[in-house]
Order: C-alpha cells, then structure tokens, then sequence
C-alpha cells in the first residue's frame, strides 16, 4: 500500500472514530432512559425529549453543516462540531434538571449534526473509486455498529456501577482523541468556495420540524383534534412553506431543490424517513419493554442489544459491500428492509412473560442482519451523482431525512404507546398487560414505517443503479438532473 493510500485508510479511520462517539452517545442513552426518568421525573412521553432535542436539532443542523463545510473547510467544520458535542457531552453529564439536560442534549445535537455532515461528505470524496468506496463504506457502518455494542455495554456498566450522569462523561476522552488525531491525519482544506450561508432557510426548517414534533408528543394529552394540537401542526406546515419558498429563490439555497429530481437521492431520502421511524422506535420501546416488562437491569438490556450489534457491524464489514458489487443498490437494500419488517413483526407479539432466547433474540438477530446490508446502499443511493462541491449539502440531505424520520416517527409510535397504554387500562387490563399492549401497537405502526419503505424501493430504484452509477465522474446536481431528465418517473 503507498503512502497516500495509507493516509486514506487512516483519514477514514478518523471520521469513523468521530461518528463512533456520537452513536456510544446515542446507544447509551437508550440505555439509561428509565433511571433517567426515575431520577428527573419526566413522565413517559416527555421522556422522548431526551432522544427528540438531540434529534431534532442533529436534524436541523445537519443541511447547514453539510452546507459550511462546503464553504469554508470539511476539516475546520469537523474540528468545531467535534469540540462543540463534547463540550456539551460535559454539560450532559453534570445536568440536574430535566430543562438542563434536555437544553444540553440540543446543544449536542448541532455538534453532532456538523460532524456527521461533514464525516460521510469527507469519505465520499476521499474513495472515487466504486470498489474503495464500497469497502470504505462497510468499514463505515461496522464502526458505526461497534459504537452501538459499546454504547449499550458502557450504558449497562456505568449506570449499574455508578450513575446516568456518567453515560455522557465518557465521551471526554473520545472527543479529546479523535481531536488530536485530526490534526495529524485529515487532509488540509481545499480552497474557500464562493457562496453565501442560507441561514434562513436553516431557522425555518429546523423551527418547522421542532414544533412539529412537539404537537406530535403532547398529542394524546392536548387531545389530537384540540385547538392546541391542530395549531401547532399548522403552525409547522406554515414555516415548511415558507422554507421551501426561501430555497426556491435564494441563489445558494441550503436544500438544492434539483437535487431531488435526482430519482435515486429523492427515493433514497424518501425510504431513509420511514427505515428511521421504524428503527429509533425498536431502540427507545424495546429498552422500554426489557426494563418496564421483564424487569432487566440496564447491563442486561445492555447484552441483551449485543447479538444485534455485533451482527449489524459483521454484515456491514463483511457482506454489505459485496451485495452492492455485485447485485447493485437496490436487491441489498431491500432485503435488509424486508428483514428488519419481520425483526418488528416479532417484537409485536413479545408476551408480559417473554424469554430472552425465545422472543427477543430472534428479532434482534433479524434487526441486525436487516440494518447491516441495508445501510450502505441507501447510504450511497442518496450520494450518487453529486458533485465533490456539493457532497457536504448532499450528505446533510440524506442524514437530515433519516434523522428527522427517527424524531418524528418516534414522536408518532411513543404517543401511539401510551394512547394505547391508557385505552387498556381503562378497559381493565393489569397495568403491564396495558403497557406491554401499547408497545406491541407501536411496534406494528414501526412495521408499516418500514413496509412502505420496501414499496417505494421497489418501485422507484433502478435494479443496475449500484456500482456503477457512483463510478462517473460526478457533476453538480443540477447539471446531472438536466442531464437524466427522461429517466425521472
């Protein structure tokens, strides 16, 4: 191997490093929610918002950092949302409050945002060629993996052995590395690319999607048809409008509306929004029910998750990339989704007296094999095509929709839950019968999410898309669309 192929290897294996702490982050806050909820006395649904603020602003802000990078350096916008998500990682850790931790998880969010935006742009552009980055990739997705595995052990130890607060604390050392390592490893920033920051557009969306799902949280106790609820709805539909008005008619918009005629990002972002909605819910209900129902210690839940991400980090490492050379973007894909619907299916049926071996190990092995080859592909659908330029705004394109698919879909399912929860109970059932009832309806609507996500998969991608389309040399989004006008459905 030369010596700039070697730099290569180990400039992605910084950006995986990188997005390792934000996904220990996320794992081990699954973990954690019930002492979290016992400790801060948040009730059940407004305990999302502990998963909700860091989602809605990762969201939020991922299109904006995408769109800085661009502008002003992938590397200086990776050092500063690195140093931003630790700092707040801290704050994290010493909150006391529900206001405080909720406000710092925000803050993480938009750390977090720059980092992932700026990550999967930097790997994109670094391998060109389709077998490099077919690999890169599945490296990609393993570490990723590998950062849940270590979140839910690392949530199980450290919250049995000392406390919650520590699940945040423990990315102080990651950050504090990945920083020092950047600095010897990344590549130096290309020139400044000429082009205004769409701030506005930044504002209005990132608003839209907040009061959104908030409506979609406080639904089952407002009351769904109550003035409250239909008026913030309303409200984020009115600012949604106003966002696609604005990235109509601004000359550097920060969501490129051509990119979409593009039929294979704007299939991929459309499936991204619902595989989301149906995989952050299994994380945050399924922690839930091992707690809640068969009463498991947060280590147990921490091993109970281990066979999915292990499975999830092999199949992505060792077989993902190979189905996308050979079979393309589309039969992978929609296999691993087809897997993850059954993996749901059966956590739908979990009983009050479920066993390990038979009623969870199953799905999640399922869940794990699903995720790992499903990933990349969708990954890669939504990034083929698009011009060096403009990688990092298409990289916060794709992140943004399967971020703001797991906040809201998990804003959706949780209310659906506890509407269900509170039905049964009121016609008798014992209060886990009730409670198990409404994780077995939300899991069947996660089911849907995804089930539809295979519908539009098959209908819409190309079968021969895969290793080739991403090999061309790639040209901005509008010049590409003009280019494949007929090929637009």
């Amino acid at each position: 191997m030369s010596g700039a192929d070697r730099r290569r290897w180990l400039a992605l294996l910084v950006l995986c490093l990188g997005d390792l702490m934000i996904v220990l982050d996320s794992t081990i806050v699954n973990v954690a929610l019930p002492s979290i909820r016992a400790d801060l006395g948040f009730s059940e649904a407004s305990l999302a918002w502990v998963v909700n603020a860091y989602l809605l602003t990762f969201g939020g802000f991922l299109l904006l950092g995408g769109r800085l990078g661009d502008l002003f350096g992938q590397r200086r916008l990776f050092l500063i949302g690195l140093t931003l998500f630790t700092v707040s990682s801290l704050a994290c850790g010493l909150s006391g409050s529900q206001e405080f931790l909720v406000g710092a998880r925000a803050v993480q969010g938009v750390g977090g945002a720059i980092v992932s935006a700026v990550a999967l742009s930097l790997i994109m552009t670094i391998f060109t060629e389709p077998a490099e980055r077919a690999r890169a990739m599945g490296v990609f997705g393993f570490v990723l993996s590998g950062g849940g595995t270590a979140g839910v052990l690392l949530g199980g130890v450290l919250t049995d052995t000392l406390n919650w607060h520590w699940i945040f604390l423990v990315n102080l050392p990651i950050g504090v590395l990945v920083y020092a390592l950047c600095l010897r490893l990344l590549p130096a920033d290309r020139e400044r690319v000429a082009g205004r920051v769409d701030y506005a557009g930044a504002v209005t969306v990132t608003a839209a999607l907040m009061l959104a799902v908030y409506a979609i949280v406080n639904g089952n106790e407002a009351g769904w048809t109550s003035g409250e609820t239909i008026g913030k709805l309303a409200g984020a539909a009115v600012l949604l409008g106003a966002f696609l008005t604005i990235e109509a008619r601004v000359p550097s918009p920060l969501m490129p509306l051509d990119l979409f005629r593009l039929r294979s990002v704007s299939t991929a972002n459309v499936v991204g929004v619902l595989m989301a909605g149906g995989m952050f819910a299994w994380f945050f209900l399924s922690a839930l029910y091992l707690q809640l129902i068969l009463d498991y210690s947060p280590l147990q839940v921490g091993l109970a998750y281990l066979p999915s991400t292990v499975i999830w980090g092999t199949s992505s490492l060792l077989l993902s990339d190979r189905l996308v050379l050979r079979f393309g973007i589309k039969t992978p894909l929609v296999t691993g989704l087809v897997l993850m619907v059954l993996a749901l299916l059966l956590f739908a049926r979990t009983p009050v007296d479920g066993s390990f071996a038979l009623d969870v190990l199953p799905a999640t092995i399922l869940l794990g094999i699903g995720a790992g080859i499903s990933f990349n592909p969708l990954l890669l659908a939504a990034m083929s095509g698009v011009a060096p330029s403009e990688s990092g705004l298409a990289s916060g394109v794709v992140n943004t929709a399967f971020m703001m698919g797991g906040a809201l879909g998990l804003a959706i399912l949780a209310s659906l839950a506890a509407s269900r929860t509170d039905s049964l109970a009121t016609s008798g059932d014992g209060p886990l019968v009730a409670l198990n009832g409404g994780y077995h309806a939300a899991f069947l609507a996660g089911a849907v999410f995804v089930v539809a996500a295979v519908v539009i998969a098959m209908a819409l991608l190309r079968a021969a898309s895969a290793a080739t389309s991403h090999s061309e040399s790639p040209r901005p989004a509008s010049e590409l669309a003009a280019a494949t006008e007929g090929g637009r459905d």
